[in-house]
């Protein structure tokens, strides 16, 4: 994606490239977008990039719902913990 190879390119030096950083200059940068100027960049990507967009939005969006229902601790439980009698 051209826009995250111009922002590595400019911080590369700058920066240590930790999550930290990384999370940091996400949100300086998206403080700074407009929803006019974010619909610009989504336009301007190829399908591959669109797709990997939209799979990284899905992919954290459900980790993020599976995390907050405590999905795993609502399952039923293995063959070994159910009582069979």
């Amino acid at each position: 994606m051209k826009l995250v190879d111009e922002i590595y390119a400019f911080y590369r030096d700058k920066l240590t490239g930790d999550e930290e950083d990384i999370d940091m200059l996400a949100f300086a940068f998206l403080e700074e977008m407009t929803p006019d100027d974010l619909l610009k960049i989504i336009q301007d990507l190829d399908t591959q990039e669109l797709y990997d967009l939209m799979g990284l939005y899905l992919i954290e969006g459900l980790k993020g719902k599976f995390a907050q229902e405590e999905y795993g601790q609502k399952r039923a439980p293995s063959f070994h913990e159910r009582n069979l009698h």
